[in-house]
C-alpha cells in the first residue's frame, strides 16, 4: 500500500525519513491521529468479548508514569532537600 497508510512496525529504515515527512503536523492532523490510536487501543484492550483489568490497569499505569515524568525534576530537588 501507499507509504502513508502503512504502520511504523512495517516501514523499513531507510523509508522513515519520508514517512515521517508525509504526517501532517496541523492541530487537526494531530487530533486524528490520536484519535486513530485511542481507537486502536480501545478495540485491543478495552472493547473486548472477554475483558479483564488489564486495560484499564495500562492505562492507569500509563497516567502514573507520565504525572511522575512530569514532576521528576520536583521529586529530585525535594529528595535532596528533605532531611536539610
Amino acid at each position: 500500500g501507499p507509504l502513508w497508510e502503512r504502520p511504523l512496525l512495517e516501514v523499513r529504515l531507510g523509508e522513515l525519513h519520508t514517512w515521517i515527512s508525509t504526517w501532517e503536523f496541523s492541530p487537526q492532523g494531530l487530533l486524528g491521529v490520536a484519535q486513530k490510536a485511542w481507537n486502536s487501543y480501545y478495540a485491543k484492550y478495552i472493547n473486548v468479548r472477554k475483558g479483564g483489568p488489564a486495560g484499564i490497569s495500562m492505562l492507569l499505569a500509563g497516567c502514573c508514569l507520565l504525572s511522575y515524568s512530569w514532576n521528576y525534576q520536583y521529586f529530585r530537588r525535594h529528595r535532596w532537600r528533605k532531611y536539610h
